[in-house]
């Protein structure tokens, strides 16, 4: 079944069937090969599949799959592809009865990495016998996102990035285009207000503000964050590196240990306030929007799924020679 038959059996299945378990399926995420692989695993798995063709189509799927009795819903794809999916469960309001599974097919899959998933076979068995355990979800602006959210993406960076840069860097690879980009950019003022045992406030000129559920943002290494505390990891670059740094070098520079223009806070609940008339733009787990103010939190232990044997609940501090720096 090629995928427009697939995505147009996956509609009626939704609407008219009960399913078990379901594996949503983007067919052209990452480099596009992955399909088949998928698509047999899961038959031989005992998974229904619903393929995607346009944007929104997970979210659908998601949902109608919930309302009509699955207790499982996976996703193959990439970052966008595991939000949509995510989003689809909530607006089920299914989170306490479905669980959620991981199948990376995307270029980078930080996210999948970060819950002990290495492939796609993998996470087939992960699904099956995986330690299931629920973590915490991210809001911004009431809209879910799993693994991060950050501020300061231009679409020519989303443009000039390319799927190598992608996999070894993830969301970080956009920060260096930006920044190589945008050699006069002076940052944006903005006020970013924090709650934690009272009130914490920054305010200033920023460039990038990384806001992570699922991950942290050294510039190699260990990226997982503690996806149970209930607290969001935040990340404030605060000034224009040297414009002759470029990749990994800017990376070092900005992440490096005691940097001095890099504000790190951790809290449940961010809100930033943008000091200029003209929005910004903000990255939802790889899906874009723009927005002048946008307020974030956390609902502690939400989403239920199975994680593979490398998932630290309480990940260790890195070292200077885990993260490369």
């Amino acid at each position: 079944m090629d995928a427009d038959e697939a995505g147009t059996a996956g509609d009626l299945a939704a609407d008219d069937m009960e399913y078990e378990r379901v594996v949503v399926l983007n067919p052209v995420s990452g480099d596009g090969e992955h399909a088949e692989e998928v698509r047999e695993l899961a038959e031989k798995r005992d998974f229904t599949i619903l393929e995607t063709r346009e944007e929104g189509d997970a979210i659908e799927f998601a949902e109608q799959a919930a309302e009509n009795g699955a207790s499982m819903v996976a996703a193959a794809g990439g970052d966008g592809t595991l939000n949509e999916v995510v989003r689809g469960i909530v607006s089920a309001d299914a989170l306490d009865s479905v669980t959620f599974g991981v199948i990376p097919t995307g270029t980078g899959n930080n996210f999948a990495g970060n819950i002990g998933v290495t492939g796609i076979e993998h996470a087939f068995d992960v699904l099956e016998n995986g330690e299931r355990r629920r973590i915490d979800l991210g809001t911004a602006n009431g809209r879910e996102f799993i693994n991060s959210c950050v501020g300061g993406l231009t679409a020519d960076a989303s443009v000039e990035t390319n799927s190598e840069q992608k996999e070894r860097l993830g969301v970080l690879a956009y920060v260096v285009n930006t920044l190589q980009l945008m050699t006069d950019f002076d940052g944006v003022p903005l006020t970013v207000e924090t709650s934690k045992d009272g009130e914490v406030s920054w305010s200033g000129d920023a460039v990038f503000v990384l806001v992570g559920n699922g991950r942290r943002f050294p510039a190699k290494g260990r990226t997982q964050a503690n996806m149970e505390d209930g607290l969001l990891n935040v990340t404030i670059i605060e000034e224009m590196p040297a414009p002759n740094l470029v990749g990994e070098a800017l990376l070092q520079r900005l992440f490096g240990k005691g940097s001095d223009n890099v504000t790190h806070l951790r809290t449940p609940t961010v809100d930033i306030d943008i000091k200029r008339d003209d929005p910004v733009q903000f990255s939802l787990d790889g899906e874009m929007g723009e927005w002048n103010e946008l307020t974030l939190g956390v609902m502690p232990r939400a989403l239920e799924l199975p994680l593979g044997p490398d998932y630290e609940p309480i990940p260790g501090e890195e070292t200077d020679s885990e993260s490369g720096l």
